[in-house]
């Protein structure tokens, strides 16, 4: 076998703070700084315009800014993997779900130490979501359970295991009491968080879910899936307010489709949805018409793509990274 060759296509986009589209031509260039981790970074997620936090192979989480690429803080008291990263809308607290079973809360500006810790799931933790007051906690694991957390006192207020609901993620929508959750069992429920009980369980899909977002809105939920040689491998987008039943489809990945995001509105961008793949590529759809607006390659085997996409004071700021 040759050596793997690494390339970025030119059909590349930027989405500014305003909300405007930028095109950069053949002279644009990708920047790359140190490292911020010693092993693989397995999840991200956005704090501001300009700030970013990660989590990593190495149990640590990382505060970063992603221009500068420089590391502003680190948290390190997981004893395996970190799984997952939130923050809060206020951005002043970050929380972290990893393979050593834990949940953990950290000050983005306090101690290296956790503010909080959240025990109780017998199995790696792979769903996370806080509600918009930020003063609940969502969490799942591979244990089957979701549990609901009070983010103050660490308290588990609630628990509910459904038989083979193996959580692949959680996402809680905007100024509602519900969350919704994919699984490898290869459904979506909307969870009702008052009581942590199914409201609604979304046509079945073939595959199992991989990820899941919810819209500014909170009008739709996107949703992606596992699959091999174009069989499966698709985003699907779901209607939350009426019908709560599929819109659309968006197919061209050739293997699993491991993220998807909502990305942020501007007068000049027509409602879009990015979804990234373990084919190497990243692509924008048209949320409406499933359309493909961009496609960006690398062909380096990169197991994982991740979004980070901020809305605050009416900004929005998006990476693919």
């Amino acid at each position: 076998m040759g050596k793997l060759q690494s390339k970025i296509s030119l059909h590349t986009a930027t989405y500014r703070a305003d909300g405007s589209l930028g095109m950069p031509g053949r002279g644009g260039a990708v920047e790359l700084h140190s490292p911020a981790h010693s092993d693989a970074v397995t999840c991200v997620a956005a704090v501001s315009p300009e700030l970013c936090v990660s989590g990593g192979k190495d149990k640590s989480v990382a505060v970063c800014n992603w221009r500068s690429g420089a590391v502003l803080g680190r948290f390190v008291s997981h004893e395996h993997e970190v799984t997952k990263v939130v923050c809060t809308h206020d951005s002043n607290r970050v929380f972290s779900a990893s393979r050593d079973r834990m949940v953990m809360m950290w000050e983005l500006h306090g101690t290296s130490g956790p503010m909080q810790r959240f025990p109780g799931h017998d199995l790696v933790v792979t769903g996370l979501a806080v509600s918009p007051d930020a003063s609940q906690l969502c969490t799942g694991s591979r244990d089957n359970t979701v549990r609901k957390w009070d983010v103050e006192t660490g308290e588990c207020l609630c628990r509910a295991a459904l038989s083979r609901n193996l959580v692949t993620h959680l996402c809680w929508v905007p100024g509602e009491s519900y969350v919704i959750q994919t699984s490898e069992d290869k459904t979506i429920r909307m969870w009702d968080s008052r009581e942590l009980q199914v409201a609604h369980t979304f046509a079945g899909k073939r595959h199992i879910q991989t990820s899941c977002d919810v819209s500014e809105d909170g009008r739709y939920c996107v949703s992606s899936s596992s699959g091999f040689a174009g069989e499966g491998c698709e985003a699907t987008l779901w209607d939350l307010r009426q019908t709560r039943s599929r819109v659309c489809e968006y197919r061209g990945h050739l293997q699993t489709t491991a993220s998807c995001v909502f990305l942020p509105r501007g007068p000049a961008l027509t409602p879009s949805i990015a979804t990234s793949s373990h084919d190497s590529k990243v692509k924008v759809w048209d949320r409406d018409t499933g359309g493909l607006s961009v496609s960006s390659e690398n062909s380096s085997c990169t197991r994982k793509a991740a979004f980070t996409v901020k809305r605050r004071n009416n900004q929005a700021g998006t990476s693919l990274l």
